[in-house]
C-alpha cells in the first residue's frame, strides 16, 4: 500500500427532510448565490424547500448550468459573484451544477483568465465557500475536490482539483431522486460504477481494506442500480444508490492505491466532440479498454471476476473475458449502450478523438502511463 494523507472536510446531511437542516450550517449574514440547472427543482419541490431554508439570507439566483457545465455559462456567474460581493455559493442539482459551482467559486477568486485553472492547472489559492443540495446520485462531486468543465467554443472538456472547492456540506435526500427520468438514474449508476473501477482495477498493492470497500460498492451498484429503475420510489433502494455514488468518489477507496482514469479522459473527448452523456462515454470506453489492457490489469481482473461476479473458471483467460462481458452486460442492463455505433458514431471518429487527446496533452494516461495515442486508437476501434 502506498503512503497517503486522507482528509475529507465535507459534512453530509443524509436522509429525508434534511434540506430543512442546512440553515444553521450557513455563515450568518452571507450573501448567497443559489445555482441550479434547467429548473427541474421547481417542479419536484426541491426549490421550495431550499428557499424556505434560506429565509432571512440575501440570495441571488443563477439558473441554467448545463449538463457538462459550460465555461461560458460559469463565467457569467463569476461576474455576478464579483459585482454583488457574493461570499457563499449553494449549488442545488446534480453533478454538473456542483462542478460548475466549484469552478465559479475558484474563478471568482482568480485574477487571471479562469480558463488557466483548467488548461494550465494553475493552482487555486482560494475559492468562495460553497455547499450543495444533491438531486442526482452519480459523480461524487458533492464530497470531493474535483470539477469538470466544458468549453464548447474549443470543444474541450477539462478538469481541475483543489482542496479549496470541497463543499462545506452536502445534503443528500434520496426522496428528491424519485422524479428523475430513468436515463439519469441509469447514467448515475454507470458513472459511479466506473469511478470505483478506475480506482480498483489497476494492479495489486496489498491494500486489502480499499479492495474490499471497492468490491462492496460494486456489488451494491450491481444490485441497486437495476432496482432503482424497477422501484423508483423505494426509499431504501434509492438511499443505497445515493450513498454508494458518494462513497465511490469521496477519496476513501482511492487512498494508498494506483488509479487509472484513462476511461474518463477518453470519454471526455467523446462528450466534447459528439455531445454524449458522460456515463454513455464511460460505458463505451471501459470494456474495450479492459480488453486492451488485460495483461497490465491481469491480477486485478482475475480478482474482480472472482470476488464481484463469483466466477470460478480454471481457465484464467476465459475468466477475464467473462469479467469484462459481465461489466458490459451491467451497462446494457441499465439501458446504457456500449458501442459507438449505438450512438451513430462512425469509424472516422477515431482519429478525431485521438487528435483531441493529443491537443489536450493526454497522451500518456492510465495507471502506468502506457496508454499512448496508438493504444487509444486501438481501444476506440474495438469500441466501434
Amino acid at each position: 500500500m502506498f503512503n497517503f494523507s486522507f482528509h475529507n472536510p465535507t459534512r453530509i446531511l443524509f436522509g429525508e427532510g434534511q434540506i430543512a437542516n442546512l440553515t444553521p450550517l450557513l455563515p450568518k449574514g452571507s450573501k448567497i448565490l443559489l445555482t441550479y440547472g434547467g429548473g427541474s427543482i421547481k417542479q419536484n419541490g426541491v426549490y421550495e424547500q431550499v428557499i424556505k431554508a434560506l429565509a432571512g439570507f440575501d440570495v441571488t439566483e443563477f439558473a441554467g448550468i448545463e449538463p457538462n457545465p459550460a465555461y461560458e455559462t460559469c463565467m457569467k456567474a463569476v461576474e455576478i459573484v464579483k459585482q454583488q460581493g457574493i461570499d457563499f455559493i449553494l449549488a442545488v442539482g446534480g453533478g454538473s451544477v456542483v462542478d460548475g459551482s466549484k469552478f465559479i467559486a475558484a474563478a471568482a477568486c482568480y485574477d487571471g483568465d479562469g480558463w488557466d485553472i483548467l488548461t494550465r492547472q494553475t493552482k487555486v489559492k482560494k475559492a468562495i465557500p460553497l455547499a450543495c443540495v444533491l438531486t442526482l446520485p452519480a459523480t461524487g462531486t458533492e464530497s470531493n475536490s474535483g470539477s469538470v468543465i466544458t468549453r464548447y467554443s474549443t470543444k474541450q472538456k477539462l478538469s481541475f482539483m483543489s482542496p479549496h472547492v470541497y463543499p462545506q456540506f452536502a445534503v443528500l435526500d434520496p426522496t428528491v431522486t424519485y422524479s428523475l427520468p430513468p436515463r439519469q438514474i441509469a447514467n448515475g449508476a454507470v458513472d459511479a460504477y466506473v469511478h470505483i473501477i478506475e480506482q480498483y482495477l489497476t494492479y495489486p498493492v496489498q491494500a486489502a481494506v480499499q479492495d474490499r470497500f471497492a468490491e462492496g460498492l460494486l456489488l451494491t451498484l450491481l444490485e441497486y442500480g437495476p432496482k432503482s429503475l424497477a422501484h423508483p420510489t423505494n426509499y431504501d433502494v434509492r438511499a443505497n444508490l445515493m450513498w454508494a455514488a458518494t462513497m465511490a468518489l469521496n477519496g476513501l477507496i482511492g487512498v494508498g492505491v494506483p488509479q487509472d482514469w484513462a476511461t474518463h479522459m477518453i470519454g471526455h473527448e467523446l462528450t466534447a466532440l459528439y455531445g454524449l452523456d458522460h456515463a454513455q462515454t464511460l460505458a463505451i470506453v471501459l470494456p474495450a479498454l479492459l480488453q486492451q489492457q488485460r495483461t497490465q490489469k491481469r491480477d486485478k481482473l482475475l480478482q474482480y471476476g472472482r470476488r464481484v461476479f463469483g466466477l470460478e473458471h480454471q481457465d484464467e483467460e476465459r475468466l477475464i473475458d467473462e469479467a469484462i462481458s459481465h461489466t458490459r452486460a451491467f451497462f446494457e442492463q441499465m439501458g446504457v449502450p456500449t458501442r459507438m455505433a449505438d450512438y451513430g458514431i462512425q469509424a472516422d471518429a477515431v482519429d478525431k478523438l485521438v487528435a483531441q487527446l493529443e491537443k489536450n496533452h493526454l497522451v500518456k494516461i492510465g495507471e502506468h502511463g502506457d496508454i499512448t495515442a496508438d493504444v487509444v486508437r486501438a481501444i476506440l476501434k474495438a469500441a466501434l
